[in-house]
């Protein structure tokens, strides 16, 4: 399973053809996560183009499953938060979120974000995302 992160889900939704391309070829299932639809939708909402990139995130959504936080999740969390708060570090919550869906699931992260999220013990992590970022949310072949 493959577990889309919210700057992933962004670079489909802008079109961006290497991480469609990417897309396209898992043969696993590729979900996300309830954390990163509120934080599309956050980014719709900001936007000055709310409305349309609100139907935008919403029709992107209704191609994956959205997994929610469930109790091995939230055993996960603590685990890892506990972890790095010992060790003299933290995580935003939501990437810790994700980080322990991602764990309670067997899922790697697809994340351009890999710098914290390898702070993880034991989380698999993916990178699709390229340096530079593609413009503006434009594309409906993110669907795929």
């Amino acid at each position: 399973m493959k577990l889309l992160d919210t700057d992933t889900c962004v670079e489909l939704l802008r079109g961006n053809e290497a991480v469609i391309d990417r897309r396209v070829q898992v043969s696993e299932e590729v979900v996300t996560s309830w954390i990163t639809a509120a934080e599309l939708y956050f980014g719709a909402a900001k936007s000055t183009a709310s409305d349309e990139n609100r139907l935008l995130v919403t029709e992107f959504l209704t191609t994956l499953r959205v997994v929610g936080i469930d109790r091995a999740s939230a055993q996960a969390f603590g685990k890892v938060k506990a972890l790095l708060e010992r060790a003299g570090g933290g995580l935003a919550d939501a990437d810790l979120l994700i980080g322990a869906i991602g764990l309670a699931h067997g899922a790697a992260v697809v994340t351009g974000n890999t710098r914290h999220m390898r702070r993880i013990p034991g989380l698999a992590i993916e990178s699709w995302v390229p340096v530079e970022p593609h413009g503006p949310l434009r594309s409906r072949r993110a669907r795929r």
